[in-house]
């Protein structure tokens, strides 16, 4: 008898600004649960986190165009068709064009036969992270092949999808996990079942950070030693980082400071040029992507830690940053929006400063504070060594999910 695997659907493979779902699966790994990493398209970042290295499942790469391989989409199709369940999967996705006939919703029909068809029999159930694309893919393969499915939803794939979407897919699956209680507030709230949603935080594995705070610099901004902010994300619009280069520029021009950031992404040159219309060339480093050990050494160099996320108007928010957690786990006092799950890792005053979002005088206020004052600086980021590690360590998130997961899988003959 041999135990089955689990299909864990993902829209790319590997991803830098994803490595929470790498965690997640290295913890399932680690505890038993065999997994097969099934991917709606290649990577494209330029370097990989080291967890990525320590995961041994094999990966799956669907067709992510249609065009670019159809002698497999044709395969899967005449497949899918000779299928007992064609019908009932055919007559949802048929339902669901009825809301939105797109392009989009007819490639995710034909990855999603390429997965039914290619998915090996050891599989038994199959996990999507996200709500939105990988989702509705994992949704029509369950339906085509028979399997049960549930879901981890995080940020962008509530916000952004329509309520009705929400509610089919909240309806058919067997459960699911979300990262924030303003999420699960919000998925029960379209749920018939609200009780088979459930908060998991991700949290984080402090294997690589110090085990205990380290002092913080007594540089307060006065001197020749600059003081070193920092901040990690993607440059588009929900890390708010036009907010951010503005309180920047607030500050006051004798104070000495200096701002690194790390993370590419689609509005690199837009923030590029804003900085120059600033005046903040000299004081303003951007690193680009960059691997995790070069993250991790810029962490340890930093005084402050700032993430100005907000809410866009396409409803795309954060969920629970990463980042955040790392930056506390090295003893970094952070300064943040008041967005998402941000207060629920930071308590203001207590382990971090937060600020209302795309309020830049705020942020300069609450950043003028920290850079002045290092006494400040070592309360908060010590509060907040102590908050994250005793609150969002990965471990207690892995042993909900296994235990769901063990369940799931019964053995294959």
């Amino acid at each position: 008898m041999q135990q089955g695997r689990i299909a864990v659907v993902v829209k790319g493979y590997p991803r830098l600004s994803e490595t929470f779902i790498a965690q997640e699966i290295f913890g399932l790994q680690e505890r038993g649960i065999d997994q097969l990493i099934v991917a709606l398209r290649q990577p494209y970042d330029p370097y990989v986190h080291e967890v990525h290295e320590k995961i041994t499942a094999d990966v799956l790469y669907l067709t992510e165009y249609l065009k670019d391989d159809r002698a497999r989409v044709e395969r899967a199709f005449i497949w899918a068709k000779q299928q007992p369940r064609y019908a009932v999967a055919r007559a949802c996705f048929e339902a669901d064009l009825k809301h939105k006939k797109n392009a989009e919703r007819f490639r995710r029909w034909g990855q999603a036969c390429v997965l039914a068809y290619e998915l090996p029999e050891d599989v038994n159930w199959i996990h999507t992270h996200y709500l939105h694309s990988p989702c509705t893919v994992a949704r029509y393969a369950a339906l085509l092949t028979g399997r049960s499915w549930s879901f981890s939803a995080h940020a962008k794939d509530i916000w952004t999808t329509e309520a009705w979407e929400l509610k089919t897919k909240l309806a058919d699956a067997d459960w699911g996990v979300t990262c924030t209680k303003t999420n699960l507030s919000y998925l029960r709230s379209l749920c018939t079942q609200p009780e088979k949603i459930s908060l998991v935080y991700h949290g984080l594995d402090f294997c690589g950070f110090p085990s205990s705070p380290p002092d913080a610099t007594l540089r307060d901004g006065s001197g020749d030693d600059s003081v070193q902010i920092i901040s990690v994300g993607r440059l588009v619009d929900k890390k708010g980082y036009d907010t951010l280069l503005r309180s920047l520029c607030a500050l006051p021009e004798d104070l000495n400071w200096h701002f690194t950031q790390i993370g590419g992404g689609e509005q690199q040159e837009r923030l590029q040029n804003l900085s120059a219309q600033l005046g903040l060339e000299d004081k303003v480093t951007w690193l680009g992507a960059q691997p995790r050990t070069l993250v991790l050494a810029e962490l340890e160099k930093a005084d402050i830690f700032a993430l100005a996320c907000r809410v866009t108007k396409s409803g795309d928010r954060d969920g629970l940053p990463n980042v955040v957690m790392e930056a506390q786990a090295m003893a970094l006092p952070c300064v943040a929006a008041e967005v998402s799950a941000l207060p629920e890792i930071i308590k203001s005053g207590e382990t971090g400063l937060l600020c209302p979002p795309e309020d830049a005088e705020a942020f300069s206020h609450a950043l003028l504070s920290l850079i002045t004052q290092p006494e400040e600086r070592q309360r908060l980021g010590t509060n907040g060594f102590h908050s994250v590690h005793q609150n969002f360590s990965a471990s207690p998130g892995l042993d909900v999910l296994e235990c769901k997961f063990s369940k799931c899988l019964e053995p294959c003959l």
